[in-house]
């Protein structure tokens, strides 16, 4: 029988979680000999030598985070093949692991990637915003984990090991760091045994620092980091077969960090589109193509019968950025609204081990609470309002009662009262409660500022049980099961800006006169997408048997079986229903609300959408690994992955999307070799896998809210990890990855940067009366053109016109209304060839398309030396190179999403005391100050398609100072 490896947790290599070297005193030469510490890992759940484990894992213990200056998980990316990490919209994150990653967008959306606290499954966690300390491990685990790891993982998991309370033994360190940009952080641990069978164990670090951007505006430093966290762990030992862990952890981070890091945009100069789709300049969007562009237009206002001069703007004039010029650097913005940025977590977790003879039974619970609320600049710009002076005086006059009589005066005067303080022009703030700037909840600047807010809140416990065999025989097994409750509560995304409280004042008030209704604005002046409440229950049931075929050759075969069930209330509101301004409270109280309809799909008027959705499904894998030698291990895996669907939220106005996705499957195929040789001196492991990916779930944003669709895949690639150490103090690492992940079968969608499809015989259509786009196709050469031409005067508008020659837009382009023109096309488009309108606009075919965030090419070194004093000092240089190869920030590919290549190098020396008790460390982390790319999000017709991007931190340096007792 070859016998598992079950060492103890917490054995690890040298400083690097590479195979450790040792003096081999017997012979005349110096000759490296393995040294029998061993990396540990828990891929399969139980503590095993990670070249012994038929799976694609890789580990990083407490000093290889430090050497490598893994601080947190964006650099994780920089040394493991195929995987990749971005920010993302909404405080979002997405840890991308061959090709798949979290596309989907959503309060109700699982995580392709799990993130794991010592085993246990954590629910919208912050922890990829935290830095790492007092660790003993990261695990990353690659492929889909259908059996084992907590709800189900289609992509990996990543699990993070905490250093565990040290029995009998006092211990101490502490570390400080100083650095360009201000940066100062702190890490310290305590270790205090009680008597020989309990030990606890507090650890913590704060970092602060300035911000690496400049705000051109006020010269001022944002983006900057305060945060800090602290843990402390419990552990009784009451004998040798039971261990009690307890731990609790808190983390917290209030600054004024950026959620977006730059808008990027090929100007469209017609407006109605915003940005073209040939590439991605440093400039703003055009802002007429905007909901606040349209609506607020002397033609929107003047085809509803109000005065033309009301508008901000004209759709064929000056927009608000035309005199605006984009900073022409990732590290600049011109803003008046510095960002504000808080995120906490807590998270208690007790774990009991008790051993029964060959028979271990693990039982682990986890509470955990977390809430994130962020704002900034929703275009991060300053703009004009280009009519102002004429729609100011309008506005005025309106509300003076000599000039049109006290009655018509008291509609508009709560406008002026809650829009204007002086010269400053007043916006709503973002309120739970929902009141505004016409219920005095307002923020003043001089041009009238814009913001958006994404917060949330929530609360999850989970607990699991693991039963396990350690025979002597050759059968062994595993049972557990889990269940789990995340519940959310308050999820929101606002927008707000002085535009939107206008018009819904103007639109609000002139409805409510035509009426003879009480003054009132149209509800919410903001717009806000509210998931008042989601609710996930969640179970499993696992299990795998071990079978040694001989001493040499072991079959693993598992199943699991999972449920989950999703809840979920919401609704988006935007001009939505009439709110009298005598209203000092909820605008939900309004009188009018009856006439707001948060749910269509059902009869009669609802203020909440609620919705309810159940998955379940059987998962499983089959392995087969074979020992050939006893530095050697082939394997061969087939598994099946799982992530359940959700709920997609409430469109406003409503568009025909689905109000559910499906769950995601996948097919899973592996064989890889793990290989020691050299008595230890060169380990290199390698990995080739398919994938037949069914519904994977993508997000692209429609009438200002994300919405999920789901496509098929077929993901394919090797990896290859090497370690060298030609001496006892040389040691190297080279990692290789090649992947290709692209759309399968015929996959029709319409490409939001290009509605017309690349048809040079469609119109592109703005609706001036909601920001979005459709487009109108026809089969007679010029009929489309001729149709629109035909409608359009009648409201007012101009006729069609030709996008920039260098937009990649083969379809020419309007303002007009959709409705109006299927209307139209019913009646008399049969003169113009026949005549479609499509919304949102033509179709494509993605097959062949790359996935998004999938770099086709990774390849990462490092190389560390140690030089010996003859006081037993150390001297340790170290470098670290990371290549990533092209990619694609999201599924419609081309020139405009490709995410160019990037470099980064990280290089690090530090001196170390004849006894280890001290060190100090010089380092500088992206030697090259690289502005590396790393994801990109297509906002929605209505902001007008400007691409959100996401980078990796500019050039880092300083020196730290540590010691340990």
């Amino acid at each position: 029988m070859r016998v598992r490896a079950t060492l103890l947790a917490g054995i690890c290599a040298s400083a690097m979680s590479f195979p450790a070297y040792a003096q081999d005193t017997g012979g005349d030469e110096e000759t490296p000999t393995v040294n029998q510490n061993v990396i540990i890992v828990t891929a399969q759940r139980q503590n095993q030598s990670l070249q012994e484990v038929p799976i694609a894992v890789s580990a990083f213990d407490s000093a290889a985070l430090e050497a490598q200056q893994i601080e947190n998980a964006s650099d994780l990316q920089l040394t493991l093949p195929n995987v990749s990490f971005t920010k993302s919209n909404f405080t979002s994150s997405s840890f991308t692991i061959r090709g798949i990653g979290d596309l989907c967008v959503g309060t109700s959306c699982d995580s392709a990637t799990a993130i794991h606290a010592n085993g246990s499954p954590l629910f919208g966690t912050r922890l990829f915003e935290t830095e790492y300390f007092d660790l003993e491990r990261v695990e990353v685990l690659r492929g889909p984990q259908g059996t084992l790891f907590g709800r189900n993982a289609t992509s990996g998991v990543v699990n993070v090991v905490t250093h565990k309370p040290e029995l009998g033994e006092f211990g101490a360190s502490g570390e400080f760091e100083y650095g360009n940009y201000n940066g100062i952080k702190a890490k310290g641990m305590v270790n205090v045994p009680v008597g020989d069978t309990i030990a606890a164990r507090v650890a913590g670090f704060y970092l602060k620092r300035d911000g690496y951007t400049t705000n051109l505006f006020n010269n001022e430093d944002i983006d900057g980091r305060e945060m800090y966290a602290v843990r402390g762990s419990l552990r009784f030992e009451p004998g040798p077969d039971t261990t009690f862990d307890l731990m609790g952890y808190y983390f917290r981070e209030d600054d004024n960090r950026m959620r977006i890091q730059k808008q990027l945009c090929q100007r469209d100069e017609t407006g109605i589109l915003g940005c073209l789709n040939n590439r991605r300049d440093f400039d703003k969007t055009n802002s007429n193509s905007t909901f606040t562009g349209t609506l607020g237009s002397s033609e929107f206002l003047a085809i509803n019968g109000i005065p033309g001069s009301f508008g901000l703007n004209s759709l064929y004039g000056p927009d608000a950025y035309a005199n605006f010029v984009e900073p022409a650097s990732y590290r600049q913005v011109n803003t008046q609204f510095t960002p504000e940025y808080f995120a906490d977590e807590l998270q208690v977790q007790a774990h009991l081990e008790q051993g029964l003879g060959s028979i271990k039974l693990g039982l682990t619970g986890v509470y955990q609470e977390t809430s994130v609320n962020s704002r900034q600049d929703y275009n991060n710009g300053v703009g004009e309002i280009p009519q102002a002076a004429t729609a100011f005086a309008t506005l005025n006059t309106f509300a003076n009662p000599l000039a049109v009589g006290p009655t018509v005066a008291s509609y508009f005067q709560p406008i002026v009262d809650g829009l204007f303080d002086g010269s400053n022009l007043c916006v709503s703030d973002t309120r739970d409660d929902g009141l505004g700037a016409f219920e005095g909840a307002r923020i003043c600047t001089p041009s009238g500022t814009q913001f958006d807010r994404s917060s949330s809140h929530g609360n999850s416990w989970s607990v699991e049980a693991i039963i396990s065999s350690d025979f002597d025989g050759p059968f062994n097994f595993l049972l557990g099961g889990i269940y789990a409750n995340a519940k959310a509560y308050d999820t929101d995304y606002y927008v707000n800006a002085f535009a939107i409280d206008y018009i819904t004042g103007v639109l609000g008030s002139f409805t409510s006169l035509g009426g003879g209704l009480p003054p009132s604005y149209l509800a919410t002046s903001y717009y806000r997408n509210n998931t008042k409440s989601f609710e996930l229950k969640s179970y499993g049931i696992f299990g795998e048997a071990y079978f040694d075929l001989s001493d040499s050759i072991k079959i693993t075969a598992g199943l699991r079986y999972n449920n989950d069930k999703k809840s979920l209330d919401a609704r988006t509101t935007l001009a939505s229903f009439l709110n009298p301004y005598s209203n000092n409270g909820d605008p939900f109280d309004s009188p009018y609300v009856g006439s707001f309809d948060a749910d269509p799909g059902l009869a009669g008027n609802q203020l909440l959408q609620s919705r309810n959705v159940g998955f379940d499904e059987i998962t499983g894998r089959f392995v087969i690994d074979w020992k050939i030698s006893p530095d050697s291990l082939i394997y061969a895996s087939y598994s099946r992955g799982y992530k359940s669907g959700g709920i997609n939220p409430p469109l406003s106005p409503v568009f025909a999307v689905s109000e559910s996705f499906g769950p995601e499957s996948i097919n899973a195929y592996e064989i890889g070799i793990k290989n020691t040789f050299a008595n230890g001196a060169f380990q290199l492991n390698a990995t080739a896998f398919y994938y037949d990916y069914t519904g994977l779930q993508l997000s692209r944003i429609i009438a200002r809210t994300s919405v999920n669709d789901q496509i098929d895949a077929k993901v394919w690639g090797i990896e290859l990890e090497s370690i060298m150490a030609p001496s006892p103090d040389w040691l190297v690492n080279m990692n290789f990855s090649y992947l290709n992940a692209e759309v399968a079968g015929d996959q029709y969608f319409s490409d939001p940067r290009d509605p017309g499809g690349g048809d040079a015989n469609a119109v592109i259509i703005k609706d001036i009366t909601n920001g979005a786009l459709c487009a109108v196709t026809g089969g007679a050469p010029g009929g489309p053109d001729a149709f629109v031409n035909a409608v359009n005067p009648a409201l007012g508008l101009q006729g069609v016109e030709e996008f920039a020659a260098d937009g990649n837009i083969a379809s020419a382009g309007a303002f007009s209304i959709c409705n109006v023109l299927t209307a139209q096309a019913a009646a008399i488009g049969a003169a113009f060839g026949g005549i479609q309108v499509l919304s949102p606009g033509v179709e494509v075919n993605l097959k062949g398309n790359k996935l998004p965030q999938a770099p086709e090419m990774k390849a990462s070194a490092g190389v560390q030396y140690t030089a010996h004093f003859d006081n037993g000092m150390t001297l340790v240089p170290r470098v670290d190179v990371a290549f990533t190869g092209e990619q694609y920030g999201n599924v419609f590919n081309g020139r405009v999403n490709r995410i160019e290549p990037f470099f980064q190098a990280n290089a690090s020396i530090q001196l170390n005391g004849s006894d280890d008790r001290w060190f100090v460390r010089g380092f500088v982390q992206n030697i090259f100050n690289d502005d590396s790319v790393t994801g990109l999000y297509v906002t929605d017709a209505s902001s007008g398609l400007f691409t959100n991007v996401f980078t990796l931190d500019p050039r880092r340096y300083g020196i730290a100072v540590g010691a340990k007792f």
